[in-house]
C-alpha cells in the first residue's frame, strides 16, 4: 500500500446498451446512459487505479461519491471514466473522477474509498447475518 501516491490514474470503459440505460436501471424513463451506470464506471476506474498496489490481502471499498451527470449519452456510444488519485491519507483515498462519451464530458465528481483488509472486512459483513 505504500506505493499509493497522488497523481495515479485509473480508467474504465463501457458501451451504452439496453442494460445500462435509465429506463432499465430504474433511474428514469429514457434510453440514455443511466446515472447509476456512470457512477459505477467511475468507481471501476478508481478501483483500477489502485488494485495492483493493495496486495491480495487488501481491497478498497467506496464510501462516498459526489457527482454531476452533465450530458446524456445514447445507446451504442462508448463511455470512458477516469479516476485521478488526488490524496492519500492513511487508508483514505480521494479521487477526482470524470466520464466522457465519444463527443464530450458527461460527468465529474469526487470519490472517496478506504483500503480495508479483505478477510476482516468480510468477517464483519458476515457477522451481520448471524
Amino acid at each position: 500500500m505504500s506505493e499509493l501516491k497522488a497523481g495515479m490514474v485509473g480508467r474504465a470503459e463501457t458501451t451504452v446498451t439496453d442494460a445500462n440505460v435509465a429506463r432499465t436501471m430504474g433511474s428514469g424513463d429514457v434510453e440514455v446512459f443511466a446515472t447509476p451506470a456512470m457512477v459505477a464506471l467511475m468507481e471501476a476506474a478508481a478501483v483500477a487505479c489502485v488494485r495492483q498496489f493493495l496486495g491480495e490481502e487488501n481491497t478498497s471499498v467506496g464510501t462516498s461519491m459526489r457527482t454531476s451527470h452533465i450530458a446524456a449519452t445514447p445507446v451504442g456510444m462508448k463511455v470512458r471514466a477516469e479516476a485521478l488519485l488526488e490524496e492519500v491519507d492513511g487508508r483514505r483515498l480521494i479521487f477526482k473522477v470524470s466520464a466522457y462519451d465519444e463527443k464530450e464530458k458527461i460527468g465529474e465528481g469526487v470519490h472517496e474509498r478506504f483500503v480495508v483488509h479483505r478477510e476482516k472486512f468480510l468477517a464483519r459483513v458476515r457477522s451481520k447475518a448471524d
